[in-house]
């Protein structure tokens, strides 16, 4: 099974900063899941391999969520970005915003409990 397919993905439009080392770039979120993001691909965006950084405001608040990303995949001018680490309020919000899309709090709490696996993540 597609790793990305095991995370349920919400529709969620906001605009978005991009950070690769010295490089910054604006963008457009798509979509997200807990397990990472897809997102326009920002006028000369040219990758380096390093890790990319995703932060973003959420609507009608202060609150911002970022994370670091790897690029999964480049096509169609969207970048599928994988995340690597969130913080635990960044994730907090994060699940807090797919469980009201989701509607389905089993499924959220599976999806949950194989990030926290995948993430190697301990009490």
């Amino acid at each position: 099974m597609d790793e990305r397919r095991k995370f349920s993905r919400i529709l969620f439009a906001t605009n978005a900063h991009l950070q690769q080392g010295v490089a910054q770039w604006e963008t457009t979120i798509l979509d997200l899941s807990l397990n990472g993001a897809l997102v326009e691909e920002p006028q000369n965006f040219i990758h380096s391999g390093d890790a990319i950084t995703l932060s973003f405001i959420l609507p009608e608040s202060d609150i911002e969520i970022r994370m670091e990303t790897e690029l999964v995949h480049q096509k169609n001018a969207q970048l599928g970005l994988k995340c690597n680490f969130i913080d635990v309020d960044s994730i907090s919000h994060l699940k807090r915003m797919v469980e009201l899309n989701l509607g389905d709090a089993s499924l959220l709490n599976r999806e949950l409990m194989l990030f926290i696996e995948k993430h190697n993540i301990t009490d």
